[in-house]
């Protein structure tokens, strides 16, 4: 049987956490230039940084 959407996202707000913050747009943009001459998106760059800082 088929799990409902309900209940798919309820399983996914158990697992994820949303975390944002407002930036100066310049500042976004460059970053957003940098991330695709990486090829990387804003989340896989992000788990990176944090992980780096955590492994310190």
């Amino acid at each position: 049987m088929a799990k409902s959407r309900a209940d798919y996202f309820k399983e996914r707000r158990k697992k994820l956490k949303t975390f944002s913050v407002d930036i100066n747009k310049e500042l976004a943009e460059k970053l957003e230039n940098k991330l695709e001459e990486l090829k990387k998106t804003k989340t896989r760059w992000l788990i990176e940084k944090i992980e780096e800082e955590i492994d310190q």
